[in-house]
């Protein structure tokens, strides 16, 4: 389906980029449009990969001129672009604001104008019940996208679908590359609270959530993929047994905005979602602004539902949790490369 085709990344220098470059440029596609602020990060892309299927395009989501100067031609779009480290957003939310909701609908506008098939926009977790200025922007960011999909009505030229993810594990500012950092330098591990739990997913995961969304999504369509968790304890030990360190773990207390654990999929979501074997797909909520229609009665069923979150989900233990570290690639090899140096 990508065969001869071109696709946008907004935000494409980060990890998620990254990974959908790792996955297509040995494919069939004729175009791949690196789309960012960062001028540094495309530059070390560039010479890094090399290669003439991949463009680049400086720009900012917030700014839809340079969205339209690179949106000419494009097919698909993967919108990662986004703030997204929970304690900036918390001291600076008017700029989550702007990145993830007025971004993101600037993405969406000029999608639209220029033809683009089909968006799929990265949300988070967080999203879910939010209690952070970040989670609160992806919230909205959400609800932007179900409702310019509504918009545009059935059988729309833009095809617009929204997919949530748990933490990805080694991603740019995740806890991971820190703790790997603090055992290398023999220093303590620092943990804000033993007990949190968080849903483990490989960045090659999102990337298949992306496609999976991609190939079967309707417009409106939020989908989520099931995921095992965590506890950052269990997260802690198994990083310390792959690196054989007897590093001392720290609590230092939670940070601004953090929850004890994530939900992917809410009470009222899970009331509407269809199982898709490793995912959830929730349809769009296409009821209009007569309400009398449909809140004369309450849906009884809630009541009994629970939402779907990092508690409740199937718990790695530390064997589990190293097995899964060990499908991260900077991870495996420098596990292995220490093992070689100690035999």
């Amino acid at each position: 389906m990508f065969k001869n085709k071109t696709l946008l990344i907004t935000g494409g220098t980060g990890s998620f980029g990254n990974a959908v470059l790792d996955r297509f440029l040995e494919t069939d596609i004729k175009e791949i449009r690196i789309f960012s602020r960062d001028e540094k990060k495309q530059d070390d892309m560039r010479h890094r990969l090399n290669n003439p299927k991949v463009k680049f395009y400086i720009g900012d989501v917030r700014d839809i001129r340079s969205l339209d100067g690179a949106m000419r031609g494009v097919d698909y779009i993967f919108h990662a672009a986004a703030l997204k480290q929970v304690p900036s957003c918390e001291f600076f939310p008017i700029q989550a604001v702007r990145t993830n909701v007025f971004g993101t609908e600037n993405v969406l506008d000029s999608a639209i104008q220029h033809g683009v098939k089909n968006v799929i926009v990265l949300s988070t977790d967080k999203a879910a019940y939010p209690i952070n200025a970040m989670g609160i922007s992806k919230a909205m960011m959400e609800k932007v996208a179900v409702a310019k999909a509504r918009s545009l009505g059935d059988n729309p030229t833009t095809t617009i679908c929204c997919t949530r993810y748990g933490n990805v594990m080694a991603s740019r500012g995740s806890v991971i590359p820190l703790w790997v950092e603090q055992i290398k330098a023999g220093k303590d591990i620092t943990i804000t609270d033993p007990n949190m739990t968080r849903f483990m997913m490989t960045l090659n995961d999102a990337v298949d959530l992306v496609l999976y969304a991609f190939q079967h999504g309707e417009s409106g369509d939020l989908f989520v993929q099931k995921a095992p968790a965590a506890t950052l304890s269990v997260l802690a030990e198994a990083l310390k047994a792959l690196y054989n360190a007897d590093t001392i773990i720290r609590t230092i207390g939670t940070r601004h905005g953090e929850k004890l654990y994530e939900t992917l999929v809410t009470r009222e979501e899970m009331a509407k979602s269809e199982d898709a074997g490793n995912y959830f797909r929730v349809p769009a909520d296409n009821r209009d602004l007569n309400y009398d229609k449909y809140f004369v009665e309450g849906q009884e069923e809630l009541a009994t539902i629970e939402d779907y979150h990092s508690h409740n989900t199937q718990r790695l233990d530390v064997e589990g949790m190293k097995e899964l570290l060990l499908k991260l690639p900077e991870i495996r090899a420098e596990v292995m490369d220490k093992d070689k140096r100690q035999k």
